[in-house]
């Protein structure tokens, strides 16, 4: 039996990047089908349906959770992959851009999440994987915007572990924090950049999409059954 045989998916964030890597990962390990929610569209894909939403719109979110519950009757799995960046020092940071980046990061995980949970409760079970950063986790300069989401997400998924198992529901929540990863986000960083930040990590190098993928559907899946309230850092050691 494949890992996630006949489970639905949800992946915000799944028209290319570590979304799109979680999505076709999971359908090679058995999902039934995959349901992407984003503002962008990318390639298709057999049982894979993209959903186009704007995830801070809450009325928006709950009328294509709905959708998908219509057409699949059940939610087995969200990954809350969606997230944006607008940098900045503090005192440059314009209040437009604050407030992109915590619609999307922030607010649109727990438009999602609160749309989805309800689903999961009428089945006793499902798995939810937040995504959060190593920024979130320790912060970085010129990104006061991102690490406060971030670390917003790491303590919504505190709070959502106990919450959603309170009442003997099996519905846990992990995240996983990604260090730099080789993403066209990344990709857009300055050269002389990047290659710092390699140096700085003691595997001198950035992360390739499907190793935080495998993270994230390691926490996803039955494996991780007694997994719950766990951040998961994929940093390749760059706290040490």
């Amino acid at each position: 039996m494949k890992r996630f045989e006949d489970k639905i998916v949800i992946v915000t964030g799944a028209a290319r990047g570590i979304g799109r890597t979680v999505a076709e990962l999971m359908l090679e390990q058995g999902a039934k089908h995959v349901y992407s929610l984003d503002v962008a569209v990318g390639d298709g894909m057999k049982n894979f349906t993209q959903k186009k939403v704007d995830i801070s719109n809450r009325d928006s979110v709950e009328q294509v959770i709905k959708e998908i519950v219509d057409e699949s009757k059940h939610i087995d799995v969200l990954v809350n992959n969606a997230g944006v960046t607008r940098d900045g020092l503090v005192e440059k940071i314009s209040e437009e851009n604050w407030d992109f980046v915590i619609d999307i990061n922030l607010k649109g995980t727990f438009n999602v999440t609160q749309a989805v949970v309800p689903f999961m409760k009428e089945t006793g079970k499902g798995a939810i994987v937040n995504l959060a950063s190593i920024v979130g986790e320790y912060g970085n300069i010129g990104q006061t915007n991102y690490a406060a989401t971030k670390a917003g997400v790491i303590g919504m998924s505190y709070t959502w572990a106990k919450e959603f198992t309170r009442k003997g529901e099996n519905i846990r929540t992990n995240v996983v924090a990604p260090g730099y990863v080789n993403t066209e986000m990344v990709q857009s960083v300055p050269e002389k950049i990047i290659d710092r930040l390699k140096e700085q990590n003691p595997m001198k190098r950035l992360a390739e999409p499907i190793e935080i993928a495998n993270a994230i559907a390691f926490l996803a899946s039955d494996e991780a059954s007694f997994v719950n309230g766990h951040v998961l850092s994929v940093n390749g050691g760059m706290r040490i």
